[in-house]
């Protein structure tokens, strides 16, 4: 159940990854996450999201989401598995059911 979000494009500058989608997953508002705790914290699909971005990829270390944008900070820079990691759960945001 839900509908999969495509992540049409990523640029990765330094320790920087941002996520392009094909749908709002937030408001026009952004809101950021500095740890997996905040975003265990938070109620919302943003915090949800983060949550599990944090729980695969220790390394992360800030997730920033707004409108159809989300953006990562991870220590030691990107390698393909991690953004390929990063946006197969932002792809699955919305999928509730396999």
């Amino acid at each position: 159940m839900g509908m999969t979000i495509s992540v049409d494009s990523t640029r990765v500058v330094g320790d920087v990854a941002v996520f392009d989608t094909d749908r709002s997953i937030t408001g026009q508002d952004g809101v950021g996450f500095g740890d997996a705790a905040t975003a265990d914290a938070a109620s919302t699909t943003p915090g949800r999201l983060a949550s599990r971005l944090f729980a695969a990829d220790p390394s992360l270390a800030h997730a920033f989401v707004a409108s159809s944008q989300v953006v990562l900070r991870r220590r030691g820079g990107w390698d393909e598995a991690a953004v390929s990691t990063a946006a197969a759960i932002i792809a699955g945001c919305f999928v509730h059911y396999a």
